[in-house]
């Protein structure tokens, strides 16, 4: 683990949303508001952070908790505290996009501190798995990006997908999400969006943002087909997605005339590692001019077949490297359990609809909800303190339990002190009533 430097503190990686937050333009407003833009967005940023369950749970703590408005400006630096109103009116104007640059930001700190080479894997590239999830679902609420579902009986269904993108490595659990790119109707079009036309926007935007980052995109069979390898190749991006018989017929048809490389490995366990692979085939019949690279992997214990699943890449198979590839094709997973399933599961309520808007506010929340956990993952990493306190709580729920009730009823004055004092426990302190 990587030793804590200032730039990976919590107190840094505040500060410096705050800037970023300061230099972000709204649209003209046709009232005058006494509280500035930066301070709803840290507000956003502060309800996420301390897994409110709710706005409405975070704005009765604003006008009950005497301690939070102390705490909110001391950890957050937030003057004045908007009420959960003000915090919706404010951010849903803003183009989502200008909230990229804080994921940038915080990026670059983790490049130059030389965490991310720990997370570096074949040809000192990282692995970026890329992948959709749902993030709203209403029968009525809808806004007008919202992407639609017309059913036979009439009615709509109105929703909201996100497609994330984290670097990932098979030896650590702790990912690092970049931004993630909306899923939801373009302007101008009555079209629904798609994943892969999000993926394309997201691809292009990380390679503006990072022009020299050496990266292996990690996906799912929806991805391997000719349109999209084509987009990774332009883009300069190596590939190691799924693909599965059912859905490339072709394909697996064509190998069974070919002659592939079969290799076993020995495994832990009696397990044993079985492939078979061949360099340069086509992908499919309507696209054979498109050559991949195709590896099949089953894991057989006790003479059974426990798992099986098979890749398409570019990078050019060998016997010493087949493992490898096999690994980070299966560290794809790494965004479904170590980033969807813990934003849905572990606090930060990913599916509550904790404001709709009309235009970009939902979108908005969910950027802030992966910025608050980015900078959790970075303490996770990075911070001795942050680890200390987990290992306390034991889990992340009562972690963030015990944080927010800390900021409702104490003075709080730096993240650290308050990592320090929950890593070291806490006195109880008897509560006594003056009757006289």
């Amino acid at each position: 683990m990587a030793k804590l430097r200032k730039t990976f503190s919590a107190e840094f990686l505040c500060k410096l949303a705050h800037q970023k937050f300061q230099k972000i333009t709204e649209p003209r407003r046709k009232r005058v508001c006494n509280f500035s833009l930066a301070d709803c967005f840290m507000s956003g940023l502060a309800i996420f952070s301390l897994k409110y369950p709710s706005l409405l749970q975070f704005d009765q703590g604003r006008t009950e908790d005497k301690a939070l408005k102390h705490n909110l400006r001391a950890l957050y630096g937030v003057e004045q505290v908007p009420c959960d109103t003000q915090i919706r009116e404010r951010l849903d104007p803003i183009d989502p996009i200008q909230i990229r640059k804080l994921f940038k930001a915080i990026f670059a700190q983790l490049q130059r501190g030389k965490v991310l080479e720990q997370y570096q894997y074949l040809n000192k590239a990282y692995l970026l798995s890329i992948d959709g999830t749902g993030v709203f679902s209403s029968n009525e609420i809808h806004c007008e990006n919202c992407c639609e579902k017309h059913h036979k009986d009439g009615s709509i269904t109105y929703y909201h997908q996100l497609l994330g993108a984290a670097i990932v490595h098979p030896e650590h659990k702790v990912v690092i999400p970049l931004a993630p790119e909306a899923i939801l109707k373009q302007d101008g079009t009555s079209k629904n969006d798609c994943e892969r036309n999000a993926a394309k926007r997201l691809l292009e935007h990380l390679r503006r943002e990072h022009p020299f980052l050496k990266a292996i995109v990690v996906e799912d069979g929806l991805s391997s087909n000719c349109p999209h390898i084509e987009t990774l190749k332009a883009l300069n991006y190596s590939y190691i997605l799924g693909v599965k018989p059912g859905d490339h017929k072709s394909l697996f048809e064509w190998l069974e005339g070919e002659f592939c490389t079969f290799h076993e490995i020995a495994g832990a366990n009696g397990i044993v590692h079985r492939f078979r692979f061949i360099n340069n085939a086509p992908l499919n019949e309507a696209h054979f001019e498109c050559k991949v690279n195709f590896v099949e992997y089953w894991e057989i214990k006790k003479g059974k077949v426990n798992q099986h699943f098979s890749w398409v890449t570019d990078l050019t198979i060998t016997e010493q490297n087949v493992f490898s590839i096999m690994r980070g094709g299966r560290a794809r997973w790494r965004i479904e359990n170590e980033t969807f399933n813990t934003l849905k599961n572990q606090g930060y309520c990913f599916e509550h609809n904790f404001g709709h808007g009309y235009q970009h506010l939902h979108t908005v929340f969910a950027m802030l909800m992966m910025l608050a956990f980015l900078i959790d993952q970075t303490q996770a990493f990075c911070s001795p303190l942050f680890r200390k306190a987990w290992e306390k709580m034991h889990s992340k729920i009562r972690l963030w339990e015990r944080i927010r009730n800390l900021c409702m009823f104490f003075y709080i004055d730096s993240w650290s002190a308050l990592f320090e004092t929950m890593g070291c426990g806490i006195e109880p302190v008897p509560l006594k009533c003056d009757t006289s």
